[in-house]
Order: structure tokens, then C-alpha cells, then sequence
């Protein structure tokens, strides 16, 4: 029994030691992530612009989802999680953002990187 009891330990010290390494290598992985946004990005990230929102025009054009902004859309793959909270936290603050989202990518861009209730 105490061998049993041992080998668990042992076996439970060796599966947080993984996690922990798993965990140092996701936050190096975070920090060179950050490091390689230029100075300016992150200005332009953290000091928003108070903007009250206009309204929305009554129609708007047809946007074919898979062809938007000549072919050069938002590629959500692409974005980091620090990318993606951060476009959800300006969109939480500031709606407008959204509507500028679907303008630019489309609504079936914006649906997937908001939710669609939020988009709703």
C-alpha cells in the first residue's frame, strides 16, 4: 500500500511539473508575442478615441462574406488571444466598433470574432 501511495505521489508531482512547464512556455510564447508589436500598435491599442456613434444608414450593400476588403480580410485564425479580448473589450466599450467591424470585414467576420448575440 505505502508504494501504491508513493507511486501516485510521485506520478501527481510529475503532472504538475508538465503544467507548469506548459504554463512558462504559453507565457514566453505571450511575451515574444507582445514584444513583436511595434511601439505603435500599442499606442494606437490602448488610448481609444471618445467617439460618439453615428447613426447607421437605412440600407446596406450586399458584402459577399468570403470576398471582403479586396481579398485582404481579417483572418481570425491569425489573431492572437490578446488580439481577440482586446477587440471584444473595445467593442464592449465603444458598439461603434462593431458596426466599423462589419463594414470593413463583414458580418460574418464580426459574428464570429464578437458572438453572434453581441453582434445581434
Amino acid at each position: 500500500m505505502h508504494e501504491t501511495v508513493t507511486a501516485r505521489a510521485w506520478a501527481k508531482a510529475r503532472e504538475w511539473e508538465q503544467v507548469r512547464a506548459r504554463q512558462a512556455a504559453a507565457a514566453r510564447a505571450r511575451a515574444e508575442a507582445a514584444a513583436a508589436r511595434s511601439a505603435s500598435e500599442v499606442r494606437a491599442a490602448s488610448v481609444a478615441p471618445v467617439v460618439l456613434p453615428a447613426p447607421r444608414p437605412a440600407a446596406v450593400p450586399a458584402v459577399d462574406p468570403d470576398v471582403v476588403d479586396g481579398g485582404q480580410g481579417l483572418v481570425l485564425e491569425d489573431l492572437t488571444r490578446e488580439q481577440v479580448l482586446d477587440w471584444r473589450t473595445r467593442a464592449a466599450h465603444d458598439r461603434q466598433a462593431v458596426f466599423d467591424h462589419i463594414d470593413r470585414y463583414g458580418e460574418r467576420s464580426a459574428r464570429r470574432l464578437f458572438t453572434s448575440a453581441f453582434v445581434d
